[in-house]
């Protein structure tokens, strides 16, 4: 009996996928367990493999085009079965609609499309921006894998994709030969925008372009080579202004421009070029004698016969240069920007801090690391007491839901990891029930994945609770912000050698800061304040950890 297959819920936040690929086509035996298809998601490009026998009846979404969850994508059977009440009983998928309509309808929006013409009439391909995630709506291109006029396979990986997510490949769903690439590295482009061509060598992709949307490169590089051409302009008037003994020197415009602006005499310059001709490196590379400022000091001299007997003092002359760099926001910092801002002008924070003598933590873990098949580090401890805390004060391991609270009763930690581009959340799933060298080794292994860009996106979802650590950097005290949909976060310090009262005598003691910002919303003072307590005898005294 014939079943459908339906696109799954690969994430949280998913709404729709993006077929990236099909791995399968209509008349393929399927087994379970088969790759089917890789499937972008808002988090990432994710294998799907099928739970169903039978052979592929029919496909109801083309690569590259967006499928609503649950909507219907394929259909698998017995040969020759007739699987179309499936689709009528269902919601028909767009994919159907147009590989039923008639030649002349589907003919018409392409050609308007890409400007009059087809693609496949001149055998080629537009590979456009994909939709990435359901927040997108641009991307930027972090790395071109091809240029112009490389041979590219089907499954080739033509660039990485930087979205608000994670960056991404895009693979050529096509062969031929890169005819046109329409977005610079370090550029973005819309979603839907065309960012390359693939076809025959020698095929004509002006018209092709004519229905582009924004296509980011070519339709501006009149404008750079119109900006090219204008640019000497101001270093021309720059020249004309110059003194008379500089207009004599033989100096390119932007080498009187550039010595104009630092006070440079050109006469003291040497060129380098040709002829002695003085160049822009000749006046960046330039160091000016004393010699001037000796004789502008003669005339001083001769005026004040009576300072002669004064040591006079001469101000060496100082050039600098004003420059700065600026680079682009990466997605990822934008997506960021955009979830934090929400959460601190949203949610009113509440910061409580309290102090935590680590003497005997340090000699705990000590202890410990002489038995453990692996190091424990502090924050280890931080993450298994934090656990066992959340389970006593419940309130915090809970979500603000805008009518009601979510009281979680499993604990899930998200331990915050910092990368090149930004800050990622791995979760430690079920923390309070693990031990110390199962959280140990699963935080090592997040950590790795994060500096490599391999963490899933199953590895960042579902926190009930987030921890902080800056210790490493050796931060005194902290706040941090809270990771939404959490109603607590915990900012840990670095250990700290400080002056300590014990006994009524004053002796060296261990300290480290903790501080939770929560949300006024879900949480008082009160109902903070007692999980610290319980969080600092835990850690006061290790050996509860293990009651």
């Amino acid at each position: 009996m014939a079943e459908v297959v339906r696109m799954p819920k690969m994430s949280d936040t998913m709404t729709e996928g993006v077929i990236a690929k099909w791995h399968k086509k209509v008349g393929d035996k399927v087994s379970t367990g088969d790759l089917i298809a890789e499937v972008e998601t808002d988090k990432a490009t994710m294998d799907f493999e099928s739970f169903q026998e039978g052979t592929v009846l029919y496909i109801g979404a083309e690569e590259g085009s967006a499928v609503p969850v649950d909507e219907v994508i394929a259909v698998l059977g017995a040969p020759g079965e007739d699987y179309k009440p499936l689709l009528e009983g269902g919601s028909a998928p767009k994919a159907e609609a147009k590989s039923e309509a008639a030649p002349a309808e589907s003919s018409a929006p392409a050609e308007e499309e890409e400007g009059g013409i087809d693609p496949e009439s001149v055998g080629a391909t537009v590979i456009r921006m994909p939709l990435l995630s359901d927040t997108m709506t641009e991307g930027v291109i972090a790395e071109w894998h091809k240029k112009v006029g490389d041979t590219v396979k089907s499954d080739d990986t033509l660039a990485d994709v930087e979205t608000d997510k994670a960056t991404m490949e895009v693979t050529a769903y096509a062969e031929g030969t890169l005819l046109y690439v329409g977005v610079d590295k370090g550029q973005a482009a819309k979603v839907n925008d065309i960012i390359a061509i693939v076809g025959k060598p020698g095929t004509d992709v002006a018209p092709l372009l004519k229905g582009g949307k924004k296509a980011s490169t070519n339709p501006t590089e009149g404008n750079k080579a119109q900006e090219t051409s204008a640019a000497p302009q101001p270093a021309e008037t720059a020249a004309q202004t110059v003194s008379s003994s500089d207009s004599r020197v033989k100096a390119s415009p932007l080498a009187k421009k550039i010595a104009q602006e630092k006070g440079i005499d050109l006469s003291q310059v040497k060129g380098s070029a040709e002829g002695g001709r003085i160049v822009k490196a000749d006046v960046e590379n330039f160091t000016p004698s004393a010699k001037p400022a000796a004789q502008a000091a003669a005339p001083e001299a001769a005026a004040a016969p009576a300072a002669k007997a004064e040591k006079s003092i001469t101000i060496p002359q100082f050039i600098g240069e004003e420059k700065y760099t600026e680079k682009p926001v990466t997605q990822m910092r934008k997506a960021i920007a955009r979830s934090l801002s929400d959460s601190l002008f949203t949610a009113p924070h509440i910061f409580i801090t309290m102090s935590i003598d680590m003497d005997n933590a340090i000699a705990a873990r000590a202890k410990i690391n002489e038995y453990a098949p692996v190091k424990i580090s502090f924050n280890d401890l931080v993450v298994k007491a934090t656990a066992i805390a959340l389970k006593q004060h419940p309130a915090l391991n809970s979500s603000w839901l805008g009518d009601k609270i979510r009281i979680n009763e499993h604990v899930n930690i998200g331990v915050a990891v910092a990368v090149d581009e930004g800050l990622v959340v791995p979760v430690v799933k079920f923390a309070d029930g693990k031990s110390l060298t199962h959280i140990s080794l699963e935080v090592k292994d997040f950590a790795g994945k994060a500096k490599s860009k391999k963490l899933l996106p199953t590895d960042m979802q579902g926190s009930t609770f987030t921890i902080s650590n800056l210790g490493m950097f050796g931060v005194d005290e902290f706040t941090a912000i809270i990771n939404p949909p959490n109603s607590a976060i915990l900012a840990v310090s670095g250990i700290q050698q400080v002056p300590v009262v014990k006994n009524g005598a004053v002796v060296p003691g261990n300290i480290m800061k903790l501080t939770v910002s929560g949300d006024h919303r879900v949480l008082d003072g009160a109902s903070v304040a007692a999980f610290l307590q319980t969080l600092k005898a835990l850690l006061e005294e290790p050996v509860r950890l293990l009651v």
